[in-house]
């Protein structure tokens, strides 16, 4: 099987901060340093840790072949990354003294992403395989009615949220991944709790506190997460939603699926950085938390 990521490819130009700037503020980074990023990058590059065989639709500009190069190296298969004449997109992310942050997003070659690229990257998936998508590309309503005909679990990553964004792909969705302040957000749009969307699955994650797993028409089951000094919560959560996808993709049952999601993504937020120190399955396996 495989996993068909329909997903951007950041620069990420991380700051370090004594702490997060009030409007009108003007902070003196100690320290910057640049990575991989996207939250398809990092979903990619988590679920081919977790040893998912990952298939990346995507786009860079001319100033972005790095990436690409990048993501061949850390196993994910790059042959449906385009180069266009729009640059490579970038995130600005300013990150505090206890691991918060804040980010601006460039999307650039993010939304230069063709309907032509996406259908003919399609054409080699099988019915079975996964398709995820998050909502910083182009192309997102073709790619969950395509998946949905195709016979893939269709899976949607709802960030950076709109409650829009999410309700145009709902009725093409088996698979929603969600915080709990989108969570909300979307309830406040929809009128309906997680609980009762009309998704097979939905987790929301809960930062410190976990996650809690929503299967349609059961009751819903919480998953404690694992106590850490976190340095750089940037990425954590693309972390998880790799490694859910992978277990799946595995044959993993759910909750099993994000128990090991959940260690990886407690080792993530102990490390500053985004797609380049994403955990690798050996490592999420034998850490030991307290």
């Amino acid at each position: 099987m495989a996993i068909w990521n329909l997903g951007s490819i950041n620069a990420d130009m991380v700051y370090s901060l004594p702490h997060l700037p009030a409007p009108g503020e003007t902070l003196a980074a100690s320290g910057l340093q640049k990575f991989l990023g996207g939250k398809g990058a990092n979903m990619s590059v988590a679920a081919a840790r977790a040893g998912a065989h990952v298939r990346h639709i995507g786009a860079v500009g001319a100033d972005g072949l790095w990436a690409r190069e990048r993501l061949t190296e850390y196993g994910v298969d790059t042959r449906n990354i385009a180069q266009v004449d729009t640059p490579t997109g970038h995130a600005i992310i300013a990150v505090d003294a206890q691991g918060e942050n804040l980010i601006i997003l460039y999307p650039g070659a993010n939304h230069a992403i063709g309907a032509d690229a996406l259908s003919e990257a399609l054409s080699d998936s099988n019915a079975g395989d996964i398709l995820v998508f998050q909502n910083e590309t182009s192309a997102q309503i073709q790619a969950a009615k395509q998946g949905r005909e195709r016979g893939l679990i269709v899976c949607y990553a709802a960030a950076p949220f709109s409650a829009g964004a999410v309700q145009e792909v709902l009725p093409y969705l088996d698979f929603l991944i969600l915080n709990e302040v989108e969570a909300e957000q979307l309830q406040q749009a929809t009128s309906l709790a997680p609980a009762d969307l009309p998704v097979e699955h939905v987790i929301v994650t809960l930062g410190s506190k976990g996650a809690r797993y929503f299967p349609r028409g059961q009751m819903a089951v919480d998953f404690s997460a694992h106590r850490v000094q976190a340095v750089d919560t940037t990425g954590a959560g693309d972390t998880f939603t790799g490694y859910v996808l992978a277990g799946i993709d595995r044959g993993m049952p759910m909750a099993q699926a994000i128990k090991q999601a959940n260690r990886a993504a407690a080792l993530m937020v102990m490390r500053p950085g985004t797609a380049d120190v994403i955990p690798d399955l050996k490592d999420v396996r034998a850490a030991v938390f307290d």
